[in-house]
């Protein structure tokens, strides 16, 4: 029996095997990638000519891979392992001390080139010698960090909030890592700015920073707010005061048609917690009838509540937050609003057990979870609280539902709420999702950079 005739099909499959061979041969064929599929075949339709690609050739020498004059040369390096390469390559800002393969003496913290296992470059970072973050992300290009670096970083974060809340009169102007400008924040109220410098090598660079927001914003007045704990795990002393200008005293600024007042010296947080104020303004139109604000702070829920509410009643069990919250009604002309000085745990708990209701019930307390081990304790809270409102909500009654703790995430918090309205045996409908305002971004691949949840939910029943 003599040999099949070949069909067209089979003869071309013949020439395709036979053209990659030759290339193979001839070492320009180009190596596998993923997701090409088929032997790492360039896209059908691609002429032949475009896979003839000269070989890319050996690594080159660790000596050839130094910055070239006038780039981020004179930086010591630090070398980290794939793990640490691999993280950044992917998006996120931080490498972590355990992922540090090769270390320099550095005694201090400051910029730092970062190359991986064979030499290559990663990326520049700040250093940071006592922290478990050992290094945060500057920039994946090999540039110079001087002067100019810096202000077109701020320049750039400033552009943002003038494009998103050009008449915000307290606004966050700087949100550290999610504007790539690591462990520095900067909030503004009106003419006064309050800044921290987190880490170690932000801290070195406080004069610069205070320089660059004094050229570009002329403030009344720049002052520190370095009194935080989270100083201490990079081996910084906690300080606050007036840096520029003169003391600010407390200063009033409005949050849409209500006006507020902020203490950048003694407030909490950098004198007022600015990630909610466009959250502030969300909830105001679903209040109705009797309220309550658990949590109240200096009132920002609370005014935008008392609007259009019959009554608000506001739990707050700092005496000094109690304070300006009230001066703040009185500066509104609110009447319809009783701020009591208690625990929001206890008033919820004895509220819920005499049978108080509510039309609306806002639920904004302080991060239970700071760290992993808190986890469970948090998730118990946050049930608590849940649970008591849900069971005081009148059928058709709104929650306006909050948590800033990073560890707790989105899905945990929904599932959490979830799980409190079972337990009250009261539906919920999900009516907005929300996180931080828009001067609080996110870092896509930083998935620390989304630590605020907010729901607005609804008993259909």
């Amino acid at each position: 029996m003599g040999p099949r005739k070949q069909t067209g099909a089979a003869r071309r499959s013949d020439d395709q095997r036979g053209l990659i061979h030759r290339l193979k041969g001839s070492g320009s064929f180009p190596p596998r990638r993923g997701g090409t599929g088929g032997a790492g075949l360039p896209p059908q339709g691609d002429r032949a000519e475009a896979v003839r690609t000269p070989s890319p050739g050996p690594p080159p020498d660790r000596a050839e891979l130094r910055p070239p004059a006038g780039r981020a040369g004179g930086l010591p390096a630090v070398e980290v392992t794939r793990r640490g390469a691999d993280r950044v390559r992917a998006g996120h800002p931080w490498i972590y001390r355990s992922d540090i393969a090769r270390l320099p003496a550095l005694a201090e913290g400051g910029a730092i080139r970062v190359v991986d296992g064979r030499g290559y470059f990663v990326a520049l970072a700040h250093w940071s010698p006592r922290s478990k973050i050992a290094l945060r992300l500057l920039s994946r290009e090999d540039e110079p960090l001087g002067r100019d670096f810096w202000a077109g970083r701020l320049d750039r974060a400033l552009a943002l909030r003038r494009s998103v809340l050009p008449d915000a009169e307290a606004v966050r102007l700087v949100h550290g890592e999610a504007d790539l400008l690591p462990g520095l924040v900067v909030d503004r109220y009106r003419d006064v700015l309050s800044v921290q410098t987190l880490t170690a090598a932000m801290d070195g660079m406080r004069e610069t920073v205070f320089d660059l927001l004094q050229e570009r914003l002329s403030p009344r007045s720049i002052v520190e707010r370095n009194d935080v704990k989270s100083r201490e795990l990079e081996g910084l002393p906690q300080r606050k005061g007036v840096v520029r200008g003169e003391a600010p005293g407390l200063v009033e600024y409005r949050e849409g048609d209500a006006r507020l007042l902020a203490d950048p010296l003694e407030g909490q947080k950098t004198g007022a917690f600015l990630d909610q104020q466009e959250n502030h303004l969300a909830a105001g139109p679903y209040a109705a009838g009797a309220c309550l604000d658990a949590f109240c702070y200096t009132g920002g829920f609370t005014l935008q509540l008392a609007r259009r509410a019959a009554s608000v009643v506001a739990i707050e069990l700092s005496a000094k937050a109690a304070a300006e919250g009230r001066e703040a009604l009185s500066r509104n002309g609110v009447e319809n609003v009783e701020i009591r000085e208690e625990n929001a745990f206890d008033v919820l708990r004895s509220e819920a057990e005499r049978g108080a209701r509510y039309q609306t019930i806002v639920l904004d307390p302080p991060a239970f979870a700071k760290n992993k081990e808190s986890l469970p304790a948090a998730l118990r809270g946050y049930k608590e609280i849940n649970l008591r409102a849900i069971q005081m909500l009148e059928p058709g009654g709104v929650l306006v539902t909050a948590s800033c703790s990073y560890h707790v995430g989105p899905e945990r918090f929904e599932e959490t709420v979830l799980a409190a309205a079972n337990d009250a045996r009261r539906p919920l409908q999900i009516i907005e999702r929300r996180g931080a305002g828009r001067d609080h971004p996110t870092l896509l691949g930083a998935p620390e950079t989304r630590y605020l949840t907010l729901l607005i939910a609804r008993t259909p029943a």
